[in-house]
């Protein structure tokens, strides 16, 4: 049987998968003896996302590796598939959010001090079993308060490739308002998801 062009196989893949794959992934596919080369991947994975430019869909690249989704132009009519309405966050969330993410890692104690207010504990585990946040250590001082920092998820959540897409803190007045606004506080819809986004209401 003839192997269909590496394209079509990178394609299906993405589509398939439901979520990002990697370069080492995409490579793991074939064979040793049929192996392409990496940087053969990477045109494949390029002339793709040329492919999609003007399409309802994209190829995008986040911290997970590539993943077809779609497009945020056609976003708000193609969410209407789904009953359900994507929750809204409360401030005190998205704030204790952009504070991890900016200052990581960071106490419970330090975003309280920064925020003037207690962090509820139901804040830190919405955070945490959405897999946003982590325990990466525990800082050195009586009491050893946990650290906390983001993780891949929360970058391939919320469309970033690393922390340096993030924009700088000096341009944002309110960085609950960048996560809450500027990103859609749902799942993005991704061309293999026979499903609708879910996602856990904070308080």
């Amino acid at each position: 049987m003839t192997a269909p062009p590496l394209k079509h196989i990178v394609e299906a893949a993405l589509v398939a998968a439901g979520g990002p794959l990697t370069l080492d992934q995409l490579l793991g596919l074939f064979g040793e003896e049929e192996r392409p080369e990496r940087g053969e991947i990477m045109a494949a994975v390029r002339d793709l996302m040329a492919d999609y430019a003007s399409r309802g869909i994209e190829i995008a690249e986040v911290a997970g590796g590539y993943r077809v989704q779609v497009c945020s132009s056609v976003a708000p009519w193609v969410s209407r598939l789904w009953d359900e309405k994507a929750p809204r966050y409360s401030r005190a969330l998205l704030e204790t959010l952009s504070l991890i993410a900016y200052r990581q890692p960071v106490t419970r104690g330090e975003i309280e001090e920064i925020r003037g207010v207690a962090v509820s504990t139901n804040i830190i585990k919405t955070l945490t079993e959405r897999e946003w946040v982590r325990v990466v250590g525990h800082r050195d001082v009586p009491g050893r308060p946990a650290l906390y920092a983001t993780t891949r998820k929360f970058l391939d959540y919320f469309g970033l490739r690393s922390l340096n897409d993030l924009p700088p803190l000096s341009e944002i007045r309110d960085p609950a308002s960048f996560l809450g606004d500027e990103l859609a506080l749902s799942d993005p819809p991704q061309a293999a998801a026979p499903e609708g986004p879910t996602a856990d209401q904070a308080t």
